[in-house]
């Protein structure tokens, strides 16, 4: 199908939301957008960071996953303890890729599960003195831990357990951090509060640890990377071309993080953030306290990541400019390569998104290299900032939904007809059984890195190989089989 117009996109939302009550429709009305690139201020044209309505199936998060999934979590040498019951804990341990160097059990800890394992009587007398023993038997079997996260689950804060007394005592005891996070997973809307909350507990008891501390030599070209969480090994790539161009990366978090690193990062002459909804509150307190500049950069396709180098190097002297130009031209030859494969196979292709943090609007650049054009796009957990981002990204009269139902995206699928979706686990088996390809854009479909020149190699085979696989035109979504036997079986007679 054609690309649409403003007013059937505007048609296509009302037909969508027909079929929800008047007090839900009156809601969910206010999420779903037609993309105008003229709007300077998404609030204007779109919602977003409100509670999601009882009964409507949406595919949010919790505080405590963006807290202990997203920012604690893969800091790689600490051990990160969920505390309250199993489930929590289980569900969150090792599921997005978080690559890191070390030897788990003992110098690392990110696919480990730690909980407190709350039981019936924990909640009628508290879970403190538990706390404690956990973490000193901790100690004793990881002496070479660096420190322990306590990321509260929602029992705590409905009893009332005091663990920021027992952070204290047990910091005081070890000789090392130990950081209360008041995560608990009914604060807010959706994860992006645990994210915030997660800054903050950075910023009150690691970011200032060593405030004062001269030992550690500084240069001019030292900078820290925030908010690349290294999924399938993108901020190893991202990292390469920093160095190449002159830059000397002091920190990388939370992906392949340590505790000094964190400590370290006030040090930095810039920082660069990558995940801008999960990581900008910690760099917005750097800039007021520290006076460090951040800078957002988008390492996804050739045209994007020139972009991106380019600007990083505006805050550095004429060395780091000239390293900016010579890595874009050292590796020109290898993306223009990747381009004249993949552009013939994918020209025209049309892509939906929706997918939480960047990637919404980040990956729609690395696309448009390939020749193809994001036609629909929307955030989990978005704020308004996010979707003033997003509207120059994309093209006008597209669509734009934000906390989007599982109805409504589906009826936009059907309507649109789009040939590829990039969305989350909870979304790819309903649109693989409906014959339409689909990629996992959480954790790359078990793939990647797609950060950087190397990373755009493995992206755009990995589109490629999705689309063009002979399998879907091979497959009738099961709710359509039986209404195609009576026919079937009539042409055979």
């Amino acid at each position: 199908m054609s690309a649409m117009t403003r007013e059937e996109t505007e048609a296509l939302i009302q037909e969508v939301l027909e079929v929800y009550p008047e007090k839900a429709k009156k809601d969910r009305a206010k999420h779903l957008a037609v993309n105008d690139q003229e709007i300077e201020q998404s609030k204007k044209c779109i919602t977003s960071n409100r509670k999601s309505l009882p009964g409507v199936m949406t595919i949010r998060g919790c505080a405590y996953a963006g807290s202990k999934g997203v920012v604690w979590g893969p800091i790689k040498d600490m051990i990160h303890i969920s505390h309250g019951p199993v489930g929590c804990g289980q569900y969150s341990r090792a599921g997005r890729r978080n690559y890191y160097v070390g030897v788990t059990g003992v110098n690392t800890f990110g696919t480990m599960n730690f909980t407190s394992d709350f039981q019936e009587k924990d909640i009628v007398f508290g879970g403190d003195k538990k706390l404690d023993k956990l973490i000193t038997e901790i100690e004793q079997l990881f002496p070479m831990s660096k420190g322990v996260s306590i990321q509260s689950e929602c029992p705590i804060g409905l009893i009332g357990d005091d663990i920021e007394a027992v952070a204290k005592k047990k910091a005081k005891e070890l000789e090392k951090p130990v950081v209360p996070v008041r995560c608990e997973g009914f604060r807010g809307v959706s994860q992006s509060l645990g994210h915030h909350i997660a800054n903050d507990a950075i910023r009150d008891w690691v970011i200032g640890n060593r405030d004062g501390d001269e030992s550690f030599e500084t240069t001019p070209y030292d900078v820290a990377v925030i908010g690349d969480y290294n999924i399938g090994g993108d901020a190893w790539a991202s990292r390469t071309l920093l160095e190449e161009m002159g830059l000397r990366v002091v920190a990388q978090w939370s992906g392949d993080g340590t505790l000094s690193e964190m400590e370290l990062t006030p040090k930095v002459k810039l920082n660069l953030i990558h995940c801008y909804r999960s990581m900008n509150y910690i760099s917005r307190h750097m800039e007021e306290k520290y006076g460090i500049p951040w800078v957002e950069y988008n390492f996804f396709g050739p045209t994007k990541i020139a972009e991106s180098l380019l600007k990083i190097a505006s805050y550095f002297d004429d060395k780091i400019k000239e390293g900016a130009e010579r890595v874009i031209e050292r590796y020109k030859a290898e993306y223009e390569a990747v381009i004249a494969k993949y552009r013939p196979r994918l020209e025209g292709k049309r892509v939906m998104l929706y997918v939480g943090g960047l990637r919404p609007r980040h990956v729609i650049g690395a696309y448009e290299d390939l020749g193809m054009e994001v036609v629909g796009t929307g955030y989990e957990f978005a704020h308004n900032d996010d979707y003033d981002r997003t509207i120059k990204e994309m093209g006008n009269a597209t669509l734009l939904y934000d906390d989007v139902t599982g109805y409504e995206f589906e009826e936009f699928v059907k309507k649109v007809k789009p040939d590829l979706i990039g969305s989350g686990i909870k979304e790819k088996y309903i649109f693989q059984k409906m014959g339409i390809p689909f990629r996992q854009m959480h954790s790359w479909d078990y793939s990647g890195p797609y950060h950087g020149y190397d990373g755009f190699a493995i992206f755009a085979r990995d589109m490629d190989m999705t689309l063009n696989n002979p399998c879907w035109n091979k497959m009738t979504a099961p709710w359509l089989k039986a209404s195609q036997e009576p026919e079937a079986v009539a042409a055979g007679a």
